[in-house]
């Protein structure tokens, strides 16, 4: 098959040696030193000790590839509208789109969802460029359940987790979610075929919308914020209103807030990847993680002032940043 991937960070990395190494022609785009790192050889992936490294072909430029079969995206949010002016030669008709990103997607209710009627959702896609550029039909959902970092440009640390979840927008099964099934699993990651994949994204967003920026803000690591009761309170609040923007829109959560903080608990000590975004100087993904559940709050009527509150704090610690 011919892949491309689009951010070869953390993700992109871990995703695209996975398939280099299984056999397929993996074309990376890319630029400074991860093209550097990329041109001169050096892709790796680590997991406890062990190292598998691949070679792919890149380029800062997507005519060179062309057309491709699948292609994976995993920039961070806020490079995503600067990624799809540039990423455009890589998809044809066929090409089936795989966005490998946190937090909700641009697409998550361009068809509806819940009570919601077919929504374009400005947090994420303010001038409309991302869904002018990728064609909604071309698009399978995608949840990545690993944690990994980027050591140097080119070398990516895997720390936990193999897994992706894979489903249509719309829900239920279908052939091309089942090639794709079949194409991951034979390069070694562990695959979920999902009948609802909407809800799927607002379960992991519930669990990390508060987690990720709040570590941020403070730049302490998970065990330190669950230790906190206030902080946690004040998380669980915020998991509330989530909770319920999601059975308004069709994601509905059989869980107590209380069960899902014992769940990132047993993980043990780990920084999120906002924090890590924070500790590096990089933009933070505060538009998907906590301003788009805002905007649909307000979209479905419902008041969310803990939420309000966290939105509040984040874009102010992230402007911080950019100065």
């Amino acid at each position: 098959m011919r892949i491309g991937i689009v951010g070869a960070g953390a993700i992109g990395g871990w995703i695209g040696i996975a398939l280099a190494s299984a056999g397929h022609e993996v074309s990376v785009l890319a630029r400074g030193a991860t093209l550097e790192a990329l041109r001169a050889g050096n892709w790796v992936v680590e997991r406890d000790g062990a190292e598998v490294a691949a070679s792919a072909r890149a380029s800062d430029s997507a005519a060179e590839f062309g057309t491709q079969d699948i292609l994976v995206i995993a920039v961070k949010g806020p490079a995503l509208t600067g990624a799809v002016a540039a990423l455009q030669p890589m998809i044809g008709p066929e090409t089936i789109i795989v966005p490998a990103m946190n937090g909700v997607p641009w697409w998550f209710l361009l068809e509806g969802g819940g009570s919601l009627p077919p929504t374009a959702l400005q947090s994420v896609d303010p001038d409309g460029s991302i869904a002018r550029t990728i064609p909604f039909g071309q698009v399978v959902g995608c949840v990545v359940h690993a944690s990994a970092y980027l050591a140097a440009p080119g070398r990516v640390v895997r720390h936990a987790g193999n897994t992706l979840i894979l489903g249509e927008p719309q829900g239920d099964q279908s052939d091309r979610v089942g090639r794709l099934a079949e194409i991951f699993a034979g390069a070694g990651i562990e695959i979920v075929q999902s009948e609802n994949v909407r809800r799927d994204i607002w379960y992991k967003l519930w669990g990390n919308m508060t987690m990720n920026p709040i570590s941020a803000i403070v730049r302490a690591t998970s065990d330190r914020i669950l230790a906190d009761d206030l902080v946690r309170i004040f998380m669980l609040r915020v998991m509330a209103e989530a909770k319920e923007i999601g059975r308004r829109i069709g994601c509905e959560i059989d869980e107590s807030g209380e069960a899902r903080m014992e769940v990132a608990r047993k993980l043990g000590v780990f920084k999120t990847s906002m924090l890590q975004d924070a500790e590096a100087g990089r933009p933070l993904e505060i538009d998907s993680i906590v301003a788009a559940p805002q905007e649909i709050a307000r979209r479905l009527g419902l008041e969310t002032p803990h939420l309000d509150t966290l939105l509040g704090l984040s874009r102010l610690y992230a402007r911080g940043l950019s100065r």
